[in-house]
């Protein structure tokens, strides 16, 4: 019985170094240089513009940095930002898109996909939150997505999608 309980205890006392080397190597896969297209909503119910984008991902064992620009039409660029870290399974940061503001950010990893709740830094859609997804999709592809609520129905509304991939995995 006895050691059935030190094994117990020292195997739960692994957990943590685990769950800590499973964020790492998720974080770190996220590192390098993306290129890709996607849409952005400005509002519900406007319209849709198709955009062209870089990322630049930095990563550590616990955290990651991205900057990006996007470009759309040919005529308007917009630069966008987001620092997260993970303590433990959570997450916190903060991004910061075309108005320049801070907005905070808070999840968990669920698989292969950072699910963040955004705390907007001004009013956007009629309240201040949204859902921003950053997932692996494969080893050289990634997907930044935001969800909105429309104020008027309820319902969840894809505000921007964006696809992007390695540039070398772009001539495979």
């Amino acid at each position: 019985m006895r050691a059935v309980l030190i094994a117990a205890i020292f195997s739960l006392s692994c957990l943590p170094h685990t769950a800590k080397a499973s964020e790492s190597g998720f974080l770190r896969s996220l590192a390098g240089d993306w290129r890709g297209t996607g849409m952005v909503l400005t509002k519900i119910g406007g319209t849709n513009f198709n955009v062209s984008c870089t990322l630049k991902s930095d990563a550590s064992e616990s955290a990651v940095s991205m900057n990006g620009k996007c470009r759309g039409l040919a005529v308007f660029t917009r630069a966008f930002s987001a620092n997260v870290k993970a303590l433990g399974q959570r997450y916190t940061g903060n991004y910061i898109g075309p108005s320049g503001q801070p907005s905070k950010l808070v999840g968990s990893r669920q698989g292969d996909a950072l699910n963040l709740r955004v705390t907007w830094a001004r009013v956007v859609n009629g309240d201040r939150n949204a859902t921003l997804m950053i997932e692996k999709v494969g080893q050289d592809r990634l997907r930044l997505q935001t969800v909105d609520q429309d104020p008027t129905s309820g319902k969840s509304v894809v505000t921007s999608r964006i696809d992007l991939q390695r540039p070398a995995a772009a001539g495979r």
